[in-house]
This record gives structure tokens, sequence and C-alpha cells, in this order.
């Protein structure tokens, strides 16, 4: 399995890596099958990304997602933020191998569900729509080639 420079770079010096403690939004995620499991959060400044943090166990693809979408997703305004896509995700780092796609699905998914959970705690609608991971009957080698 080849991975881009750019993948090998946010795997070995992952970015914004930590917790936030008095964050505004939580996002967790992970996967039985494949063991990864991702945290996101958040502090939010008029409805703008302010900081953002990750702690992920996971692969190398994992740490290097988490990373990537940590960087994106900063200084955005949480609206936007929510749009970032697996493929916005594999695109930034110059391609993810079909098997490891899913880690980019739990990289937005965790970013998605802290929005998500800010909103919440002031009060408002939901704005994230779908979070693939947290469907029971979610499969993320369903995209493997094999």
């Amino acid at each position: 399995m080849l991975y881009s420079d750019k993948v090998m770079e946010h795997f070995g010096n992952p970015r914004n890596v930590g917790v936030i403690e008095d964050a505004d939004g939580v996002g967790e995620v992970g996967n039985p099958v494949c063991g990864d499991v991702m945290k996101i959060t958040i502090k939010v400044n008029d409805d703008r990304i302010d900081d953002i943090r990750f702690q992920t166990l996971g692969c190398g693809a994992a740490i290097a997602t988490s990373s990537i979408v940590t960087e994106m997703a900063k200084g955005m305004a949480i609206q936007d933020a929510v749009k970032i896509s697996k493929n916005d995700v594999a695109s930034e780092l110059g391609g993810l191998p079909p098997a490891k796609m899913h880690c980019s699905i739990l990289a937005t998914d965790g970013l998605k569900l802290a929005v998500d959970d800010y909103l919440k705690k002031h009060g408002r609608e939901p704005i994230a729509g779908e979070v693939k991971s947290a469907d029971p009957t979610f499969d993320p080698h369903e995209d493997d080639e094999h």
C-alpha cells in the first residue's frame, strides 16, 4: 500500500493533536471493524471554528486524515466545515488507497458530530446531515477494491 508524501508527513508530524478541555463541541467516532477511534474537539467563536484538536487511535491513514481535517476546518464557518467531504480530505492528502478511504469518512464524521454537538448545546438545530459511521450497518470497507 503506497501513501503520498503528504499522508506520510501528516502521519509523522500530525497537526492539532490533543483535546480542548473546555470545548464547545465534541465529536467521537470509531469503527470496531478496523479499530480506528477518533475524537475531535472544537472551540467556536461567532460560528467559526477558532480552534480544533484531535485524538486518534488507529493506523497512519487515520492519523493523517484527522490531522488534515483539523487544518482544513480551522478558521472556517461551521456551515462550511460540515461540507468537507471524504473526497476533499483524500484530495488534500494527495490521494488515499481505496482500502483507507474509510479513514476520511471517520475524520469528516467526527468534525460533523463536533459541530452538531456545539449547536445542540446552544439550543440550535444540527446542520451536519448524514453521519455515515453512526449507522450501525455502516461497513467501512464497502468501497474497498479487493
